[in-house]
């Protein structure tokens, strides 16, 4: 069994935000804390792993084959799930060998490592990709980069059961909207499938389109067939994944003095700068309310120190 025991079930706290710049905008922003459902498997890599887990399950694989980079969450918490819950992990990673304290960890893990380059890497959309890992690890599933794809996004659509639970508890009857950053798009396709066109879902992209994440919330959305959606993306990324810049970091650092709020440069300080100049833009009207989710990632602050 790769699933975790029935009591092992990660909450996250639902808690308004207060930021100078959003009292100014009469807008209220609620930010789910995935963060802190776990100090190792954080933020929605659990939710985006639990459909894949559960397929893993049903064909009795002892373990799970995924990819990423070397400061990947996905792969980090994939391992601390294998190490705590007892399967076998394998992580194929982007370019050439590095250590880095993600890297570390992954090792002391036990998950095993394969340095692809970054040809082989790009190679990984490409069909026959798995067959030669498939046929070096029969036992073990395979996951797609970032734990995407529909069974990703299914383990998402849980979130929104989370907030509307807390909803009461912060004076709350509804809310209209969802922001977060993007790094597949599967969480935002998670959300967009749970609202079904209720709510609109915006995504902060921290990755450039040229990534394909658009192409791949389509894809989620048509394999379910959902019919009604709503969602808006926003290019967040300030030039490529990873690229930071002074405006940014300084941005995290007052917000992180403002409101105890802390971030990281790579997904949640970039989506929570492009919500504040989306709101000075007028996008949203005064008397909003929006979900900000925090998608965790926070091991990843240390690549940047």
């Amino acid at each position: 069994m790769l699933l975790p025991p029935n009591d092992w079930l990660p909450q996250a706290p639902l808690q308004l935000l207060h930021l100078d710049w959003l009292s100014t905008a009469g807008i209220e922003v609620a930010i789910l804390r995935l963060d802190q459902i776990d100090p190792l498997i954080s933020g929605n890599k659990w939710f985006k792993l639990i459909e894949h887990l559960k397929a893993a399950d049903r064909i009795g694989a002892k373990g799970i084959i995924s990819l990423g980079g070397a400061h990947s969450n996905h792969l980090h918490a994939l391992a601390a799930a294998g190490k705590r819950f007892g399967f076998n992990t394998v992580g194929l990673l982007r370019g050439h060998p590095q250590e880095t304290p993600t890297v570390k960890d992954l090792q002391a893990f036990g998950m095993q490592l394969h340095w692809l380059g970054y040809g082989g890497y790009r190679a990984r959309h490409e069909a026959g990709f798995w067959q030669p890992w498939q046929a070096q690890y029969p036992d073990l599933y395979p996951v797609p980069e970032g734990g995407g794809g529909l069974q990703g996004a299914l383990g998402c659509v849980q979130l929104r059961a989370m907030v509307s639970e807390q909803l009461s508890g912060l004076g709350w009857s509804d809310y209209h909207g969802w922001w977060l950053a993007c790094g597949t798009g599967t969480t935002l396709a998670g959300l967009v499938l749970a609202e079904a066109g209720r709510r609109k879902v915006y995504g902060a992209l921290a990755v450039p389109d040229d990534h394909g994440v658009a192409q791949q919330v389509a894809s989620i959305i048509h394999e379910a067939g959902l019919q009604h959606s709503a969602y808006e993306l926003f290019d967040a990324s300030r030039g490529g994944f990873a690229k930071v810049d002074p405006l940014l970091l300084d941005f995290i650092e007052q917000t992180e003095l403002a409101s105890g709020l802390p971030l990281e440069p790579l997904y949640t300080g970039k989506a929570l700068l492009m919500h504040k100049q989306q709101i000075e833009a007028g996008t949203f009207d005064r008397g909003t309310r929006l979900i900000f989710i925090h998608t965790g990632g926070l091991q990843g602050r240390r690549g940047f120190q």
